[in-house]
C-alpha cells in the first residue's frame, strides 16, 4: 500500500471541507444537538429519581459512545458518497488507486471528521452536564476502539452496497445504526429483549460494549473475556467488509458497472 495515494484521497475531502463550510456543519451540529437533548433528559430523570440512581453516566454516557460509532460509520459511507454525488468515482479508478489505498483513505477521512464529533460530545457532556468518562478508566480506550472497528466495517459494508446497487441505493446507508440499535442494547441490558434478538446482539460488538459500560458504572467486574469476544468480532466484521467491498468492485470492472455508475440505479 502506498502513502501518496491515501494522502491523496485525504487532500480531495479536505478541499472538500475547506470549499464548502456547510459541510462542516454535520460534523459537530448533530452530535451537540444529541448530547444537549438526552443531557436535559437525563436531569429530568434525576430530579424524578430523588437522587437514588444518576442516569447521567448510563444514558448520556451511552449516548456519546453511540453517536460516536455512528458517526465513524458515516464518516466512512459519507465521504464515499461525494464521490458519488460528484460522479468522481471512475475518475479516481482511472488512475493506479487500488481498492485498500481507497478504503484506508476513507477510513482515515473518517477519523479525522470522527474526532472532532467526538471532541464537542465530551466538552459539552463534562462541561453542562457533569459527565465524567474517568469513571470508565483505561476501560474507555478498548470500549471505542471496538465501536470504531465496528463502524468502519459498517461504513465499508455500506458503501459496498451503494457500489453494487446504484446510487439511488444510498437511503439503505442512513438506517444502518437505527435498525441495529435495538438489538445492541445501547440503553438497557440484552437479558430485557427476546430470545431471538439477544442471539442477534451476541452477534454484534457494540453490545458487549454498551454491557461492559453498565457493569463498570454499576459497580460489577468487567469481564475480559466477554470484552475481547467483542473485539475478535469487530476485527472480523473489518475483514469481512473489506473483502466484501474489493469482491463488489471485481464484479463492477468486469461487467462495466464502473463505467456506467453515473446511472440512478443498476440492475
Amino acid at each position: 500500500m502506498r502513502a501518496r495515494p491515501v494522502a491523496g484521497i485525504l487532500l480531495r475531502q479536505f478541499y472538500l471541507i475547506r470549499g464548502s463550510p456547510v459541510r462542516t456543519l454535520p460534523m459537530f451540529a448533530w452530535v451537540a444537538i444529541d448530547i444537549v437533548m438526552w443531557g436535559f433528559i437525563t436531569r429530568y430523570l434525576n430530579s424524578m429519581s430523588a437522587g437514588r440512581f444518576n442516569y447521567v453516566p448510563t444514558l448520556l454516557g451511552a449516548v456519546l459512545l453511540w453517536d460516536f460509532f455512528t458517526r465513524i460509520m458515516q464518516g466512512v459511507s459519507t465521504a464515499f458518497l461525494e464521490d458519488v454525488w460528484s460522479r468522481n468515482f471512475l475518475n479516481l479508478f482511472a488512475t493506479p488507486l487500488t481498492t485498500y489505498e481507497y478504503i484506508t483513505g476513507l477510513v482515515i477521512t473518517s477519523i479525522v471528521t470522527s474526532a472532532v464529533g467526538l471532541v464537542v460530545m465530551l466538552v459539552l457532556a463534562t462541561a453542562v452536564f457533569g459527565l465524567s468518562f474517568f469513571a470508565l478508566g483505561l476501560m474507555l480506550i478498548p470500549f471505542l476502539l471496538v465501536l470504531f472497528c465496528f463502524g468502519i466495517a459498517l461504513g465499508i459494508l455500506a458503501s459496498a452496497l451503494v457500489l453494487r446497487l446504484g446510487p439511488a441505493s444510498e437511503w439503505l446507508v442512513w438506517p444502518m445504526p437505527a435498525l441495529l440499535s435495538p438489538f445492541v442494547g445501547v440503553f438497557y441490558p440484552l437479558s430485557t429483549l427476546p430470545q431471538w434478538m439477544q442471539a442477534i446482539g451476541h452477534l454484534l460488538p457494540p453490545a458487549y460494549v454498551f454491557q461492559g459500560m453498565r457493569s463498570i458504572l454499576t459497580g460489577h467486574a468487567l469481564s475480559a473475556a466477554h470484552l475481547a469476544s467483542g473485539a475478535a468480532l469487530a476485527v472480523l466484521y473489518v475483514a469481512l467488509a473489506g473483502y466484501f467491498f474489493s469482491r463488489v468492485f471485481r464484479y463492477a470492472l468486469r461487467t462495466g458497472l464502473l463505467a456506467r455508475y453515473s446511472a440512478e440505479s443498476v440492475s
